[in-house]
């Protein structure tokens, strides 16, 4: 999946995850073990090899902007967004966003499924990416899909949170701890190979 559609695609309001999925349980910070999906991509003729202290600083920022969420200090969030993110998205505007609902993914137990790392992709500001694809779990039964992207432009700099798209369903479009048929069709967000979504 490219980069570009990563940053174009907008997602409906439903998201799904199902039992069984491969990943890691998030903790802080998340672990991405073997077991959860890798990708590397690269510009033609290049090549590309995360080292340690690149997963260290990207996973380390998606675990504190997920926490920093889930303890709705919204100061902390919205300082990790890159500041192309951040004018795009008026602060008010998105707070008031993340307000205005009674509970977020970030609440639920989540777990990473898939990571790809992306080289100087075409179209975007230098650098790497790394783009967390993940499922969420919340007590009341409501289950959460999405992924973050974060970026870092030089290899000292710190990662930023460059793009988030995340999808939830309610407990009463599950059943037996999965999204209905129906729903997981149009479901645009990544569960794991051979899931049949709309990503």
């Amino acid at each position: 999946m490219a980069i570009e559609r990563r940053f174009a695609v907008r997602r409906i309001a439903l998201a799904a995850a199902l039992l069984g999925i491969a990943g890691a349980a998030f903790a802080a910070p998340p672990q991405v073990g073997p077991e959860v999906e890798r990708d590397v991509i690269a510009p033609e003729g290049r090549t590309f090899t995360p080292a340690a202290p690149d997963e260290e600083g990207a996973i380390d920022r998606f675990a504190a902007y997920t926490a920093a969420l889930a303890k709705r200090d919204y100061d902390a969030a919205y300082a990790m967004l890159r500041l192309s993110l951040q004018a795009s998205s008026p602060r008010l505007e998105w707070e008031m966003n993340l307000r205005k609902r009674a509970a977020l993914w970030a609440d639920g137990t989540i777990r990473i499924v898939r990571l790809s790392w992306y080289l100087d992709p075409a179209g975007q500001p230098p650098g790497v990416y790394a783009a967390f694809d993940f499922r969420g779990d919340r007590k009341d039964g409501t289950m959460d899909c999405g992924y973050v992207v974060v970026h870092r432009a030089e290899p000292a700099a710190p990662f930023t949170v460059v793009r988030t798209d995340v999808s939830e369903v309610p407990p009463d479009m599950m059943e037996d701890g999965v999204p209905k048929a129906d729903v997981l069709h149009q479901l645009p967000c990544y569960l794991g190979k051979g899931i049949a979504t709309a990503f």
